[in-house]
């Protein structure tokens, strides 16, 4: 098996991202942030790099339970919260989905997961305006070139300042940080239903994945090279699949070419023009 190392210098991430969230927030005319809380690593990271970027009373965590999300989640979410000094509120959302899951008692379980992602991000960007400032977002790399993640639901966000990071560098990057420790050492779960867990769900570890994915998109390794540095045919089969199915999730909708100056073609208008 080809070694891979995946080990970033956090320090100089710590850096660029807060220095990120900083220029992009203020560049559109802003000073604070609104972040879903979830209990999870990468909501937390994204809490912590949002607070030493803009200070934590520019903050808003907040927290939006169902009636079957795990305790653990809103303590892991509190430990967040305590240990930054950010602002908070807790937002059930169950009666907020029930009814509508009331008019389909045979809805899927994936039906209602993409609901319930889709009403957070319903109340974020409501809290968004009323507390005036961006929803940072919260999705990692491996999640986005999964496509795992619920389109304008928790893929939602004004900006993402760990999309870029792998979920293993995220563990990384959130121990650097000083993210409380039961939030980094818990199983991944979106905490859609009980008992859920990404790689449960996915049929493959993050750390697995991860290593996959630096060589087919960091290093431009083709699946035949993938499979001749050991990784198992099926497994990369599966997940270059998944890469290629879901790339609508990582661009915005494609518009029918009709002029010569088409937005997302030939009109790209820098939003910082004559600054």
């Amino acid at each position: 098996m080809t070694s891979i190392d995946l080990t970033i210098n956090t320090d100089l991430a710590r850096s660029i991202l807060t220095n990120f969230i900083r220029s992009e927030i203020t560049r559109a005319g802003f000073k604070k942030a609104v972040i879903g809380l979830s209990g999870g690593i990468d909501s937390a990271l994204s809490c912590f790099l949002a607070a030493e970027a803009l200070g934590a009373q520019n903050v808003l965590a907040v927290r939006m339970p169902y009636q079957t999300s795990s305790a653990d989640s809103l303590e892991h979410a509190q430990l967040v919260i305590d240990a930054l000094g950010v602002r908070s509120l807790t937002i059930p959302i169950t009666p907020m989905v029930n009814p509508y899951f009331e008019q389909s008692p045979e809805i899927s379980r994936m039906r209602r997961g993409n609901v319930m992602a889709r009403q957070r991000m319903i109340v974020l960007y409501d809290h968004s305006e009323e507390f005036g400032g961006l929803v940072v977002g919260t999705g990692n790399k491996t999640e986005i070139l999964l496509g795992y993640t619920t389109l304008y639901g928790d893929s939602a966000c004004a900006l993402n300042p760990i999309g870029d990071l792998y979920k293993t560098q995220v563990r990384q990057l959130s121990r650097a940080l000083g993210v409380p420790a039961p939030v980094i050492d818990k199983a991944p779960s979106a905490d859609l239903w009980a008992n859920q867990t990404d790689e449960g769900e996915l049929g493959f570890t993050y750390e697995e994945v991860d290593r996959l994915l630096y060589l087919l998109v960091d290093q431009r390794f083709s699946p035949a090279d993938c499979m001749a540095a050991g990784f198992a045919e099926a497994f990369v089969k599966t997940v270059v699949e998944r890469i290629r199915r879901n790339h609508f999730k990582r661009i915005l909708p494609p518009i029918a070419k009709l002029s010569n100056r088409t937005i997302g073609y030939d009109f790209l208008y820098l939003r910082d023009w004559g600054t």
